[in-house]
């Protein structure tokens, strides 16, 4: 099965970005219930590596802390393939990832190195784009580039399984991993 480790978003950060999402008109857009902060991609693994990940994934002890989401991008403005949602890169997200590498890394998952640029996918596009296409995208980007959402509490990650479909991915959530959370008394 095909697994990844992200952060889910609150509803209402979820509803903000499908606002944004609506502005594109171009591409295949994220459902919303899809769209998240992907810690680490694990690709293809067969249940007794997925057993051994949930209980090393489950270890991880880490306090919880806010997020931000700001900007709007590509990754290839020549041909992108794909439009994101920024995400601050805090020392606590780079943490709690580095954590969910380690803990994959320690049930022999091979992960691909790659330079963390934590993001939220909004739409998806295909290889080559017509040109009315790619100048939307460039409107889209001039429009929303400046794209600033409140802060939100990480409460917790997920480890969830990706199954593909011809009209795109389906994500399963397997199970849930709270981050620790100050005493309130």
């Amino acid at each position: 099965m095909r697994l990844f480790v992200a952060i889910e978003l609150p509803e209402a950060v979820q509803d903000r970005l499908a606002q944004v999402q609506g502005d594109l008109g171009v591409g295949r857009l994220v459902p919303l219930e899809n769209l998240h902060v992907t810690l680490a991609f694990l690709d293809h693994q067969d249940t007794p590596t997925a057993t051994a990940l949930h209980e090393a994934l489950a270890g991880i002890q880490l306090p919880g802390f806010d997020l931000r989401i700001s900007g709007v991008d590509v990754f290839d403005r020549r041909a992108p393939r794909l439009v994101f949602a920024g995400v601050e890169k805090t020392a606590p997200l780079v943490a709690l990832r580095d954590k969910v590498r380690a803990a994959a890394q320690s049930v022999d998952i091979d992960l691909r190195r790659e330079r963390f640029r934590p993001h939220v996918t909004l739409a998806r596009f295909r290889r080559s784009m017509p040109e009315q296409d790619l100048d939307r995208v460039g409107m889209f980007l001039e429009a929303h580039g400046d794209l600033t959402i409140p802060a939100f509490a990480v409460k917790g990650f997920a480890l969830y399984r990706s199954i593909l479909h011809e009209d795109g991915a389906i994500y399963d959530r397997l199970a849930g991993y709270p981050l620790l959370q100050p005493d309130t008394k």
